[in-house]
């Protein structure tokens, strides 16, 4: 005989209003995520406003740059027509119709700017011939180069045929340290002139030694903060917390004050007589300055990472390694050491990371010697105007960052990272 009290595959859970409980709990379940997104959309919008578009807008302004093809449209169709063939008596006419409308409508400045990127000192060639436009006559090819005989040079025309489409890898060839030659081909630039490479290659390479300054100096001060007693390890932290709450303008402004060669540091060692009055250390506008205080304001950024980590680790394990006969640098080395890596990694990514893009401190301490790519970067963004060049650079600093965070994964692992 069936038991009474046991549901048959016939029958249908209900609720107790009578509807289908599987029906109920999928309701139940699609309100939550619909509530749960409109709590979400808030933050989604405003990442999508200040990190999407604005990384956006940086990658498509890498490329493109309309300046010259949209107030050149006569040349623009020549060039259209004949690609690389050499200039003609056309070419100049319709050279010498764009100036004449870019002299109406006051863009030849911007005009000249945009060629002037490709190559320096040409501005004033545009500006210069716009204002005579009205009075050149046929022949024009004739008429342009009594104006300015540079008319007639190979690599302003190979610019002016670049930039006669709005999108464009010439700023990528000049972040690359490439230029048009004389022959009107991208080529290597001048020993002299080649910045761009060399400013990636020393950010990578401050940064590294500053991501390892920061570990080589925290490791100690995290460990101290995960083994001592809690007053101790209290006052300890807000030691290390102490550089978030002062302004990153003034720690920069104090290390200028201690490193100069007539700052506190250099005045204590010629009153210890270590270094003479005349052998004052220079340890301002150059890359020591620059590693000394990127450091200190890194440090936290590594400690945090590590004491997190450290904090969870048993001390049972080093004691038990101990008792089975090992040293202290075995037992640091095989049971400690190796459950600190995700710390190490989230601490030595989030420096690094940090270390590639700051501009404020490099370009206070470091002078010369010791700017970064992102002080370009911003020189280009302030002061040459040149925001295509900017955002090249930025892409590609981008780039190199996001390898980077591809190669953390695949050694150690996202999953793996520990920040608190």
């Amino acid at each position: 005989m069936a038991n009474p009290d046991i549901t048959t595959e016939t029958e249908v859970l209900r609720t107790v209003d009578g509807q289908p409980l599987k029906a109920a709990l999928t309701r139940a379940s699609r309100r939550a995520r619909i509530r749960a997104f409109v709590l979400v959309v808030p933050l989604l919008i405003f990442v999508l406003l200040t990190f999407a578009v604005p990384i956006g807008q940086m990658l498509s302004r890498s490329f493109t740059d309309d300046k010259f093809s949209a107030n050149m449209v006569e040349l623009g169709k020549w060039f259209d027509a004949n690609g690389a063939a050499t200039p003609d008596e056309a070419a100049y006419a319709a050279l010498a119709a764009d100036l004449k409308t870019a002299s109406e409508a006051r863009t030849a400045g911007s005009i000249g700017t945009r060629i002037n990127y490709e190559i320096p000192g040409t501005r004033s060639l545009f500006t210069s011939t716009a204002r005579r436009a009205d009075r050149l006559e046929p022949p024009y090819k004739e008429a342009l180069l009594a104006a300015d005989e540079k008319w007639a040079r190979p690599d302003i025309w190979a610019a002016m045929r670049s930039a006669s489409a709005a999108a464009t890898l010439n700023f990528y060839q000049a972040a690359l340290d490439r230029q048009i030659g004389d022959s009107g081909k991208f080529e290597a630039a001048p020993e002299n002139s080649r910045i761009y490479v060399k400013l990636f290659i020393r950010t990578f390479i401050l940064s590294v030694v500053i991501t390892g300054l920061c570990l080589l100096l925290g490791f100690p001060v995290a460990h101290l903060l995960a083994v001592l007693p809690l007053r101790h390890a209290s006052l300890l932290m807000i030691l290390v917390l102490l550089p978030f709450w002062t302004s990153l303008l003034v720690r920069t402004t104090s290390w200028m004050v201690l490193l100069q060669g007539q700052g506190v540091i250099n005045d204590v060692l010629v009153s210890l007589g270590i270094v003479s009055e005349e052998g004052r250390l220079q340890m301002m506008y150059n890359q020591l300055g620059t590693i000394i205080a990127m450091t200190h304001i890194l440090l936290p950024f590594m400690i945090l990472p590590l004491y997190s980590v450290m904090k969870t680790i048993p001390p049972s394990y080093a004691r038990a390694a101990r008792s089975l006969g090992a040293t202290s640098w075995t037992t640091f080395r095989r049971i400690y050491l190796p459950q600190t890596v995700s710390g190490i990694g989230a601490g030595g990514i989030l420096c690094f990371i940090l270390a590639v893009g700051y501009y404020i401190t490099p370009a206070l301490v470091g002078g010369a010697d010791g700017t970064l790519i992102s002080n370009q970067i911003a020189f280009h963004m302030q002061k040459s105007l040149n925001w295509s060049l900017a955002a090249a650079l930025a892409s590609m600093l981008l780039a190199a960052v996001l390898i980077l965070y591809w190669a953390y994964d695949r050694i150690i692992g996202i999953d793996n990272m520990k920040l608190g």
